[in-house]
C-alpha cells in the first residue's frame, strides 16, 4: 500500500510516496534521487529505529501516512582511510622534512668527495653564476680541460635542478681530476679517493671560471672579475727611511682572508689584519731590504664577497716527520649581515653613500612600523633596485652584504675530516647539504659554526648583496 510520508534531511524537508510492501532499498533509491546521498551512505531512522535494506523490521508497525523519517548522510564522499600512516612534521627526520618541502637536491659522496660537493653547493648559491653557465654552448668550444670541466659543471647544474645529478656528478669529478690530477690519488689501504682541501677545489673551479666564462652585458671583465672581483689600492711607507716617498700599488683579487691570531675574536677584526701590516722589501733609497708599513683600501666591491678563514698551517704530525695541514680551532664570530664601508677608499665611500642613505630610510621606516603591521617578505611580490653601479655591472653599490653560504670543515686537518655546505633558503630558513642528505636548519645553527671545538666550523663564507626594495617614484 502506497501513501505519503515526510522526510527530514538536515534543513531540507520532502514529501515522499512510500510503498510499505516494497523493500526499504526502493525507498532509499527515492531518497538518493532527492538528496544525492548514495544508499550505502544513508542512515534512515523512524522513531529511533534504524531502517535496513531488506525489510522494515520492527518499524513496520510505526509506518503510517504522514510519519516522519530522519535521513543522515553526506552527498560527498568521505575521506578514505589512508593506506600509509600519517606522519606529522614533528615526527619526521631532518631529511624527511627536506624531502616533503621540496628542497634542492644533495650530491652523493663518491668516496671522500665531500670537499667537492660542498664547493658546488656554495657556488650554486650565486644565481648569476647559474644563469651565466646556461649561456655557455652545450658543446665545449675547445678540448681544454678547464673548458671541459665547466661544460660538465653546466650539465651538473641542469641535472641538479631536476633532482637527477648522479651521472653528471661522476662526469664532473672526472674532469676535476684532469684539472687537478692529485685529487685522483687513492688511499693505498682502502682504495678510496683521498680527502682533499675544499679551498683548493674552490680555487680550481674559480680559476676555470675566470679564464673561460665571459662577463655579462659586454663587460670587459670575465664573470668572476665582474661578480667576485675586489680591487685594492695599497700605500707602502718605508719605516726606516721617513723621507722616501710612499709607494702606491694596485691589486685585484677574488677573495679576502680572515687571519686568525690569539687576540682575534671577530671576523671584521681578522679582516683588518689583511688591510694593515708590515712587510719587508727592497728599499730604493737604502739599497737594502727594509721594513714597510702596508695600508690597503678597497676601491671596488664585488656583488659577491668570498672570505676564507685562514685556519690551516703546515706542521709535523705528532712525533712523525710527515708534514700535514694542521687546523686552528679558535672561535671567530661572524655575522649574517656585513658592512664593508670602513675598508673602502674615500672615493668609493662617497659613491656608496647614495644607496646607503636609502637603506637607512628603509630601516628607519621598519623600525617605526609595528611588527604586527609588517608583512613577511615571502608573502609579497617584492621587486628590488639594482645592487650594482650602472657603470660597473656586478659590483656592490652600498657596501652592505648578507650571508648566502658557509662551507665548513669538521676535523683536525684539511686532508681529513668532513666538509659540509650550509646555504641560505627562503626567509630565515637555511639548508644543510651534508653530501646527499639535505636538512633544514635555523640561522642560529649557522651562527654556531664559528669554531672553538670539534664541531663543523666555517672555512669559506660567501656573502651576497643586501637588496633594496624598489623605491617609489
Amino acid at each position: 500500500m502506497a501513501f505519503q510520508v515526510k522526510v527530514k534531511w538536515g534543513k531540507e524537508r520532502y514529501d515522499v510516496e512510500l510503498n510499505s510492501e516494497e523493500p526499504p532499498a526502493v525507498f532509499k533509491g527515492q531518497l538518493f534521487a532527492l538528496t544525492g546521498v548514495p544508499p550505502d551512505r544513508q542512515k534512515v531512522m523512524l522513531s529511533g529505529s534504524i531502517i535496513g535494506n531488506d525489510d522494515w523490521g520492527r518499524s513496520t508497525s510505526k509506518i503510517k501516512p504522514g510519519c516522519t523519517f530522519l535521513v543522515m548522510g553526506s552527498s560527498e564522499a568521505l575521506p578514505s582511510v589512508p593506506t600509509v600512516k600519517t606522519k606529522f612534521v614533528e615526527d619526521l627526520s631532518e631529511s624527511e622534512v627536506a624531502t616533503a618541502l621540496k628542497v634542492p637536491c644533495g650530491l652523493r659522496n663518491l668516496g671522500n668527495t665531500c670537499y667537492m660537493n660542498s664547493t658546488i653547493q656554495c657556488l650554486k648559491a650565486v644565481p648569476e653564476l647559474g644563469n651565466a653557465l646556461k649561456t655557455m654552448p652545450s658543446t665545449p668550444p675547445s678540448p681544454d680541460t678547464q673548458v671541459l670541466m665547466l661544460g660538465s659543471l653546466q650539465k651538473l647544474y641542469q641535472q641538479m635542478d631536476i633532482n637527477q645529478p648522479d651521472l653528471a656528478l661522476v662526469l664532473f669529478l672526472q674532469k676535476l681530476h684532469e684539472v687537478v690530477p692529485h685529487f685522483s690519488e687513492r688511499d693505498p689501504k682502502s682504495g678510496t679517493y683521498k680527502q682533499q682541501d675544499a679551498h683548493e677545489c674552490w680555487q680550481a673551479v674559480v680559476q676555470a671560471l675566470s679564464l673561460n666564462l665571459p662577463g655579462e652585458g659586454g663587460a670587459k671583465k670575465n664573470f668572476m672579475e665582474q661578480y667576485f672581483g675586489i680591487s685594492l689600492q695599497s700605500s707602502l711607507k718605508c719605516l726606516e727611511s721617513p723621507n722616501e716617498p710612499p709607494l702606491v700599488e694596485k691589486e685585484n683579487m677574488l677573495q679576502l682572508s680572515c687571519f686568525i691570531q690569539q687576540d682575534i675574536k671577530y671576523l671584521l677584526v681578522g679582516l683588518q689584519l689583511g688591510f694593515k701590516g708590515s712587510i719587508e722589501k727592497l728599499s730604493p733609497t737604502l739599497n737594502r731590504n727594509a721594513q714597510y708599513e702596508k695600508t690597503s683600501k678597497i676601491t671596488r666591491l664585488p656583488g659577491y664577497l668570498v672570505i676564507q678563514y685562514v685556519r690551516f698551517f703546515f706542521g709535523r704530525s705528532g712525533a712523525s716527520d710527515e708534514v700535514v695541514a694542521k687546523k686552528i680551532l679558535k672561535d671567530i664570530k661572524f655575522q649574517t649581515g656585513l658592512d664593508m664601508f670602513e675598508f673602502c677608499a674615500p672615493e668609493l665611500q662617497e659613491r656608496l653613500l647614495v644607496t646607503r642613505q636609502y637603506f637607512k630610510e628603509e630601516d628607519d621606516k621598519k623600525a617605526n612600523t609595528p611588527r604586527t603591521a609588517q608583512k613577511p617578505k615571502e608573502e609579497e611580490n617584492v621587486e628590488y633596485e639594482p645592487y650594482d653601479f650602472p657603470d660597473d655591472p656586478g659590483s656592490n653599490n652600498s657596501g652592505f652584504y648578507e650571508l648566502r653560504a658557509v662551507l665548513t670543515h669538521q676535523g683536525r686537518s684539511s686532508s681529513s675530516g668532513h666538509y659540509v655546505a650550509w646555504v641560505k633558503g627562503e626567509g630565515k630558513q637555511w639548508l644543510k647539504f651534508d653530501d646527499d642528505v639535505v636538512s633544514i636548519v635555523t640561522e642560529d645553527d649557522v651562527l654556531k659554526l664559528s669554531g672553538g671545538g670539534d664541531w663543523h666550523m666555517a672555512y669559506i663564507l660567501v656573502y651576497g648583496p643586501r637588496k633594496l626594495p624598489k623605491l617609489a617614484k
